[in-house]
């Protein structure tokens, strides 16, 4: 067996076997296949794509070429849920002492933001002492202990992902279903849950611009989440305009605390508590989604997510004082007003450019390790279909550095698109793929 053979077996259309796409899969974790060839069997795969089974394999090939969290020691049915991202996206803040509230172990493992994508692990190191880095020994405890723990990703987590994305990202192959589900799904396999549900978002802001694309794209890791022996459902949401209300590390978690209170925004609530009843049923707390959200419900109006979520911080070090008064988290210098460009509806939001205005105030990074500013964001008033003036601010603008604040408000106001005629904005829920 050897790499030239594969890539032209793959450039020509023909189906790789388990065993040939361990090989490539080792011998570039390894170091034994060079870049250049890598570059050309990814190449090949993006014109002549994988099917169903070799996407299997690539998957759990990825997942097996480094450790695989043991979770075994935690009782009951692990759940997980992971983002394809997205902007204002804080749900697993919310969901996560909800579910651990009702006795279901929530065991996450999470990642940095990148861009203008923001992580759940620099939101949770807004909190003043929270340690995102915990042994396995430590996170089993913890879960055991009061059913909830996130921390960040393990370098030697399914390493080949990271290899294989750099290069993808390098060489212009990022955009293949095969690819991007084995990417996804290969983290999850190897972080030890038994129930995975996936945030697929669809939109302006998100990677699969269509709800086709990413219906096929749900549909795969779905498939790849049920060969694999896990529970997976998949939930698409739309990605059209933020979700909620802020965007940035502080105020994203400062929004989470108000949900918990009962105040969420109503799109962040809904997507919130869609992902969290699937995470229910799958850990085997609830029978039906509408059984779900009402015990979920609950935990807000008797007041144990909150509970639970102080509880969560000061287990991992944080100040649980912090989510009963978020008036300690630290604030930027500068709350900057945004006007609309003219009066009229907001019709259109081109996230991504959103997140950008927030990433040029400082909230995100260009590279990993790159330092980013917690305090900065934005917090919106209006979202699509809503009127707006001219003489009324839509949105605050929050920084440390006058310069960045104008250019982020200018690349913020350009985001919108206003017209002289309402418009009523997709739902957010869109589909549930369920397990077979």
């Amino acid at each position: 067996m050897n790499m030239y053979d594969l890539i032209m077996k793959k450039r020509n259309g023909g189906i790789l076997s388990q065993a040939e796409i361990r090989y490539i899969v080792s011998g570039f974790t390894n170091g034994e296949i060079p870049d250049y060839q890598m570059s050309a069997f990814l190449m090949a795969v993006y014109f002549q794509k994988m099917n169903m089974e070799e996407t299997v394999a690539l998957t759990l090939a990825m997942a097996d070429s480094g450790e695989r969290l043991d979770l075994s020691a935690i009782e009951g049915i692990k759940v997980d849920k992971h983002s394809t991202g997205g902007v204002g996206d804080k749900t697993s803040l919310i969901l996560g002492p909800m579910l651990a509230s009702l006795g279901i172990p929530v065991a996450k493992m999470s990642g940095r933001g990148l861009g203008h994508t923001g992580g759940t692990i620099d939101k949770l190191e807004s909190i003043e002492g929270f340690c995102t880095t915990l042994s396995g020994d430590r996170l089993i405890r913890q879960v055991n202990d009061i059913k909830i723990a996130i921390a960040g990703q393990t370098a030697n987590l399914a390493p080949a992902d990271k290899k294989i994305y750099e290069l993808r990202n390098a060489t212009g192959t990022v955009d293949n279903e095969s690819l991007i589900a084995s990417s996804i799904m290969s983290k999850k396999l190897a972080s030890g849950a038994d129930v995975i549900v996936l945030d697929v978002k669809t939109g302006s802001g998100a990677f699969m611009k269509t709800p086709e694309e990413a219906e096929r794209l749900a549909r795969c890791m779905v498939s790849i989440g049920d060969m694999a022996g896990r529970k997976t459902y998949a939930v698409i949401t739309d990605m059209n305009e933020p979700l909620g209300n802020t965007v940035g590390n502080a105020l994203e978690v400062q929004e989470a605390i108000a949900v918990l209170q009962g105040k969420g925004e109503a799109r962040l609530t809904e997507v919130t508590m869609e992902l969290a009843s699937y995470m229910l049923i799958g850990g085997g707390g609830a029978a039906t989604p509408e059984e779900a959200k009402r015990m979920l419900r609950e935990t807000i109006d008797n007041g144990t997510a909150l509970d639970k979520l102080a509880e969560w911080v000061n287990a991992q070090g944080g100040n649980p004082q912090w989510i009963y008064h978020p008036e300690c988290f630290p604030k930027a210098k500068w709350e900057e007003a945004v006007y609309p460009a003219e009066t009229g509806y907001l019709t259109a939001c081109r996230t991504s450019e959103v997140g950008m205005a927030s990433y040029l105030l400082g909230g995100g990074r260009q590279k990993k390790g790159d330092t980013i500013d917690p305090t900065v964001g934005i917090r919106l008033l209006k979202h699509l279909g809503d009127a707006v003036s001219a003489d009324e601010p839509f949105a605050y603008l929050y920084g440390n550095d006058r310069q960045k604040l104008e250019e982020a408000k200018q690349r913020f106001i350009q985001a919108y698109t206003i017209t002289q005629r309402p418009m009523r904005p997709s739902p957010v829920i869109q589909t549930v793929i369920a397990p077979q």
